[in-house]
């Protein structure tokens, strides 16, 4: 297998410095991290890729039994690290930071440390235990319900709400069109992944350095879903971004970037 192919993986930056893996969510790809990268690239090696099914990957490698859960993407993280043999901070954006999570906890000799940004484990409120996901669970089988009887226009009214920046319509627009490029069945099984499922017990599995990087606002990862993340996870570090969205690589870039670097630097010493 042609991993590299496969999730169209591109390496950039200082080629002899530590490595920062950048991954994408739901319904976005590699190109989502362009107004990070440039001032990663400065003092790191970036590594960029699509996840499955996403932008440029290769569509013939996806199926169905291997995406279902969060661990077929989980495992391919890994294997990205094995073809290119680093040990990366690994920053996973929304459903990516599970992914991390998930790869992490297989594999911790593997990374020097996570980044987690805006991460929810679990998306449904837990009224018996007191989480707030932030979604009951109605409300998540009308998102999967709206997604597949019509993902063109879930997307269109659906983008607006995750980034959250109305006075900025053209980042909203551009959520929009990313969306909009996926193969509707391949997001349809990504959806079900990413909105079902329920990781809060992997969080405590977790033993490599790790930043949990929130929004301010964010109407799809409440500040008590980082704040849970934070108080399972031994030894992290939580930070809020003065941000508004649940993408500040695009809302907030210099202030992401700037969290990612300075998390970096001092998880590769």
């Amino acid at each position: 297998m042609d991993v590299r192919n496969r999730n169209r993986v591109t390496v950039s930056g200082k080629a002899d410095g530590p490595v920062v893996m950048l991954a994408h969510g739901f319904g976005c790809d590699q190109n989502m991290w362009r107004l990070v990268v440039p001032a990663l690239e400065r003092d790191f090696r970036v590594v960029l890729f699509d996840h499955v099914g996403a932008g440029r990957s290769d569509l013939s490698a996806w199926n169905e039994e291997r995406y279902t859960s969060l661990g077929g993407y989980a495992d391919d993280v890994l294997e990205i690290c094995h073809e290119l043999d680093v040990r990366p901070v690994f920053v996973g954006h929304s459903v990516s930071a599970t992914v991390g999570v998930l790869a992490a906890s297989r594999e911790p000799e593997r990374f020097a440390g996570l980044v987690l940004l805006t991460p929810s484990p679990c998306y449904i409120d837990d009224p018996a235990t007191g989480y707030r996901g932030g979604f009951s669970a109605e409300d998540i089988d009308e998102l999967l319900e709206s997604l597949e009887s019509n993902y063109l226009g879930w997307s269109a009214a659906m983008a607006p709400v995750i980034m959250g920046n109305p006075e900025r319509p053209e980042l909203g627009e551009e959520l929009t069109n990313s969306f909009c490029r996926t193969d509707p069945k391949i997001a349809r099984v990504f959806a079900r992944a990413t909105f079902l499922s329920d990781n809060r017990d992997d969080l405590a599995g977790v033993r490599v350095p790790t930043l949990i990087a929130q929004c301010s606002q964010d109407a799809i990862a409440p500040r008590e879903v980082g704040e849970f993340v934070h108080a399972q996870i031994d030894g992290s570090e939580l930070v809020t971004l003065t941000a508004t969205g649940h993408c500040p690589q695009l809302s907030a870039p210099e202030a992401t970037a700037s969290a990612i670097a300075s998390f970096a630097a001092g998880a590769v010493r």
